[in-house]
């Protein structure tokens, strides 16, 4: 009797220690899984930031602002909107359609009033004209013509500053009135870009302001 108490009391013991042994395996096995689960959670989430990095500069090199400073032409342009603290806004998303002035465009401008729009007090009067350039949307040469046409020749269009451009057809070219009765004429057509489109112009508009 008191073997096979003896027998049953060690047989238990032995059971005893065989479910811990089989709980800590068990916990030991959940571990590793949570372990493996946020390691590859973790990887996932660095290959879509990766990812997400990789698209942005993309979009940012193909973007109004990145288009222009990889064109010679537009290196005036490109200081301005950098001195203009507008570069990031031209790189980001959005649908714009710029009319760009060359760098022969900005040279027809008197040095002095060049000089004055690029000092860091007149920041606000020159984010004004270089707003005066651009017109929220996509519009291709061809959506542009329609609309002339569609408007007598003489199709008013409000900038990104609140002040008008008209523009109009002649012998074939878009040409664009500013508020001082300036006329530009749309030189480049149809440069794409991924957040807009870009018409270089022969000379530099001037708003009212």
């Amino acid at each position: 009797m008191k073997l096979n108490k003896l027998v049953l009391s060690l047989a238990v013991v032995g059971m005893l220690f065989a479910s811990c042994d089989d709980t800590k395996k068990k916990e030991a096995e959940a571990k590793a899984e949570a372990e493996k689960m946020e390691m590859e959670a973790k990887m996932a989430a660095e290959e879509e930031a990766k990812m997400m990095e990789a698209k942005k500069m993309e979009m940012e090199k193909n973007s109004i602002a990145g288009k222009a400073m990889s064109n010679p032409t537009y290196s005036t342009l490109v200081a301005a909107l950098k001195q203009a603290g507008l570069a990031e806004t031209f790189m980001g998303e959005g649908e714009y359609t710029v009319f760009a002035p060359t760098n022969d465009a900005f040279a027809k401008l008197p040095k002095a009033t060049m000089d004055a729009v690029m000092m860091d007090e007149n920041k606000e009067m020159l984010q004004g004209i270089l707003k005066y350039h651009v017109v929220a949307g996509e519009w291709n040469a061809d959506a542009v013509v329609k609309a002339i046409n569609d408007n007598k020749n003489a199709y008013n269009v409000t900038t990104l500053n609140g002040e008008n451009l008209v523009l109009s057809l002649k012998d074939g070219k878009v040409m664009i009135k500013d508020a001082k009765g300036n006329m530009a004429t749309v030189a480049d057509p149809n440069m794409d870009a991924s957040n807009g489109i870009i018409h270089g112009i022969d000379k530099v508009l001037m708003p009212k302001g």
